[in-house]
């Protein structure tokens, strides 16, 4: 969401076959689609499947799975025109920052950038790097021939971890948290710190998801930071309930308690990063949630601990979507915005289940 409140995100498919990146632009009481880029799965890049963000320079930064000149994804950088375009709907230019090549990583499936205080853009690819293809974490560094990426760290698929989906979080002295969805101890995923030494990053495995356990397993996104350097995360599996978790991660001292904020019953499955609202309390969504096709939840933080409220349940009603993923974000007002995989329209080409569409949910 930009300070005017329009949005912009992505589509994994549509377009030419390969995905999008589009902006909903407030028109009085409605909204204006534009696509601004639309992917070919060639040298581009195909099928970013997360979400797009402002870099330090006002323009748009994000991944593609696919496409590239190895076929291993993409860094991108989209820009507006450069001449005013008086068109409803006005394509933007896009640059490829980096093409993985599998050896560096491949695939950053979910994998939201970000930037520290000098504009240095990290992220994850869920595979690629050694002989195992258990995935890494990178940065690309802007240099005056363009950019330049370091794998900062590649997993083993042992107790560290495999597949490091999502997002990336960061805090005040340049540390890096992550997590990965396989291996560790239990072969149900990790939490994991990389810190960086001056010489070289070290990782440090905070938790080691249990997988059928009481603190969740299996977590398909990153962690949020909040300004104390507390984590807080989901799991898409384990949990009492056993359909996933929202956790905390806290600082301690000089060290970490693991805490289960929420355990899902019934199907459940959160997929997302949580949001943090400004008195601190979360926000997120179950792909399978709710009445069982999905849902929007808050945890509100008490003196007493957490609870946990359903804000909407997704009915498997094709006008009103379902099976919501990446994610939501807030406005101002609190109004909460976010999308669906399925459902909304089944006309021009769209699968009988839909092909998604963006919601808003007003307090």
């Amino acid at each position: 969401m930009d300070r005017g409140g329009n949005l912009y995100g992505t589509t994994s498919f549509g377009g030419s076959g390969h995905g999008t990146v589009f902006k909903l632009s407030r028109a009085g009481t409605g909204w204006i689609l534009s696509t601004l880029y639309t992917f070919t799965g060639g040298a581009d890049g195909g099928e970013p499947t997360g979400a797009v963000v402002f870099g330090p320079d006002g323009s748009l930064y994000g991944t593609t799975s696919g496409g590239g000149a190895s076929s291993a994804g993409t860094v991108f950088n989209l820009r507006p025109p450069v001449s005013i375009c008086h068109a409803v709907s006005c394509p933007w230019n896009e640059t490829v920052l980096h093409s993985f090549t599998g050896s560096d990583g491949r695939a950053p499936y979910w994998s939201t950038l970000i930037f520290d205080s000098t504009g240095t853009i990290y992220g994850t690819a869920a595979s690629g790097g050694l002989s195992c293809g258990c995935g890494v974490v990178f940065k690309l560094t802007k240099n005056s021939n363009g950019w330049n990426e370091t794998v900062l760290y590649f997993f083993t698929g042992g107790s560290d971890g495999e597949t490091p989906y999502g997002s990336l979080a960061i805090d005040s002295a340049g540390n890096l948290y992550g997590t990965t969805y396989q291996a560790g101890a239990f072969d149900a995923g990790t939490l994991y710190e990389l810190s960086n030494t001056g010489a070289a990053w070290t990782e440090t495995t905070l938790e080691a998801f249990s997988g059928s356990g009481a603190q969740g397993g299996n977590p398909n996104n990153g962690p949020a930071i909040d300004l104390q350097g507390n984590l807080y995360g989901t799991t898409s599996g384990g949990g009492s309930g056993n359909a996933g978790t929202v956790y905390q991660m806290q600082r301690t001292g000089n060290g970490w308690t693991f805490n289960v904020l929420h355990s899902f019953s019934g199907l459940g499955k959160p997929f997302d990063t949580p949001v943090l609202d400004a008195a601190g309390n979360l926000y997120a969504t179950t792909s399978q949630g709710g009445s069982g096709t999905g849902n929007v939840f808050k945890l509100t933080r008490g003196s007493n601990g957490w609870s946990y409220s359903d804000l909407l349940d997704f009915n498997e009603d094709f006008s009103n979507g379902y099976a919501p993923v990446g994610g939501v974000v807030l406005d101002s007002s609190g109004n909460i915005y976010g999308a669906t995989s399925l459902g909304g329209n089944q006309t021009q080409g769209c699968p009988d289940g839909g092909c998604g569409l963006i919601y808003e949910i007003v307090p």
